[in-house]
């Protein structure tokens, strides 16, 4: 007789298990996350970060995966956000601003690496707005967990619930994270590597393509990019190229389709859905059964449909019928 399974431990009421995820848990109790003394690799950081003007304060496994993190004090001024970071929000800024000044505290320690550059030495990928509004409060100290590993840099921007980015931060923050990852040396991973940090193949040639044109209706063209959108092969800093190209086709289709909406404001056409309405009647994407043809492909056709729009037989009825809010996010 089959020996009888290990009775599962119940899980806590409301939680399940989430598709694709595989991660197995440390189990470390609270007596086991000390640590005391510090690790040779650990004690080495802990020297540096006294020789910046910090101090640390304590040593610790954090309790999901076991790994080392310090908590420590640093010097304001020693701190940069990411290079890839979003930029600042000054209506963000004011809030947590205002919200210190009330509570006269701070209680929500930033996330830093240490990344010697010459802005500063440690960069933080989650804490610009927290750091921002120290800075304005003239405060000349900031207590931050202190993660050894560089790369936690990059993937940290998927737990960054500080402020929900919308699309263009999003795919501005690939782009900056791309080029600086792909000038790494000895960097020969692909795209697809860094599927956690970029998130979807989409949201990098918006981002090579808001390099070009900051006011891009990026949100008008997501839906169509997450359907045809690959990653690309090849190493990080070869694929690059590619990637800015991929951006010049949405470029030169969002021209096309401009073009179509300017004619269509010439007729007197107001709605806030023009740009939506042209993509819509050149998109064959709907028609299209099995798997849709490449990205490459697509765009300078859909371009080509837009360019060959007639105007003269649409109408406001049309427009109308086809209303609705913009497709994708700002």
């Amino acid at each position: 007789m089959a020996r009888a399974k290990a009775a599962a431990k119940p899980k806590a009421p409301g939680t399940k298990k989430r598709r694709g995820v595989k991660l197995t848990p440390a189990q470390l109790s609270p007596a086991n996350l000390a640590l005391d003394p510090l690790p040779e690799n650990l004690a080495a950081l802990a020297d540096a970060v006294a020789g910046d003007g910090g101090r640390v304060l304590a040593a610790y496994r954090e309790p999901l995966g076991g790994h080392p993190l310090m908590l420590v004090a640093l010097p304001l001024d020693t701190i940069v956000p990411t290079p890839f970071q979003r930029d600042i929000s000054d209506t963000h800024v004011r809030r947590l601003t205002h919200a210190m000044d009330k509570t006269k505290r701070y209680l929500d320690p930033i996330i830093v690496v240490r990344e010697p550059t010459e802005l500063g030495r440690y960069w933080t990928p989650n804490g610009y707005h927290r750091l921002t509004a120290l800075k304005e409060l003239d405060a000349k100290t900031v207590v931050a967990l202190l993660v050894p590993e560089r790369a936690v840099a990059y993937q940290i921007l998927a737990l960054n619930i500080e402020k929900a980015h919308n699309l263009r931060e999003k795919s501005i923050g690939v782009r900056r994270m791309y080029i600086d990852l792909a000038a790494m040396p000895d960097m020969k991973q692909k795209e697809e590597d860094f599927a956690l940090e970029f998130e979807e193949p989409a949201l990098a040639t918006l981002g090579f393509a808001y390099e070009e044109r900051g006011r891009l209706s990026g949100g008008a063209y997501h839906p169509i990019l997450r359907k045809v959108d690959k990653w690309l092969p090849g190493r990080l800093e070869d694929a690059m190229e590619q990637r800015r190209e991929r951006a010049k086709l949405l470029l030169a289709f969002d021209e096309a389709v401009q073009a179509v909406v300017d004619k269509l404001k010439e007729k007197g056409m107001t709605s806030p859905y023009l740009r939506n309405f042209v993509i819509s009647r050149v998109n064959p994407l709907r028609f299209i059964k099995g798997e849709p043809p490449p990205v490459d492909e697509l765009l300078p056709s859909m371009a080509k449909r837009a360019r060959g729009m007639n105007v003269d037989k649409i109408n406001p009825g049309d427009v109308a019928r086809s209303g609705g809010p913009p497709a994708g996010d700002e």
